[in-house]
This record gives C-alpha cells, sequence and structure tokens, in this order.
C-alpha cells in the first residue's frame, strides 16, 4: 500500500472512531471533545490538500512505506 493510501486510510479511521466517540446518540460515546479530534483531522486533511505536505506522510515514510498518489 502507498503512503497516501495509509493516509486516507488513516484519516478515515480516526474520523469515523472519534464521530463514534463524541457523538451523544453513540453507543460508543465518551465525551462531546472528541468531536476537536475529528475538527484536527479534518484541517490537517484540508493543509496537506493545500500545501502538498502531510506530516503523517513524512512518518510513513520513515518508516519506508513506499511514496504514492
Amino acid at each position: 500500500m502507498t503512503s497516501w493510501r495509509l493516509v486516507r486510510l488513516f484519516a478515515g479511521t480516526f474520523i469515523l472512531l472519534s464521530l463514534a466517540l463524541g457523538i451523544p446518540g453513540s453507543p460508543l460515546f465518551v465525551s462531546p471533545w472528541w468531536l476537536a479530534f475529528t475538527a484536527f483531522v479534518g484541517l490537517n486533511l484540508l493543509q496537506s490538500a493545500l500545501t502538498q505536505w502531510c506530516p503523517l506522510e513524512i512518518i510513513l515514510r520513515k518508516l519506508g512505506v513506499q511514496k504514492g498518489c
């Protein structure tokens, strides 16, 4: 799997998990503050789309994951 596919996989997983933990109607609800993590992931995705710089991709590349689009 390429680095960009893994970035999308991580982002989608973190967004769904933080929504499940932050929405009061969810059976996994912990605190509405988990929605701040959802916003953080969304802002990071927006920032990486505009600047072509993604911290997670840098980490993945250092771990030896192949670069990809």
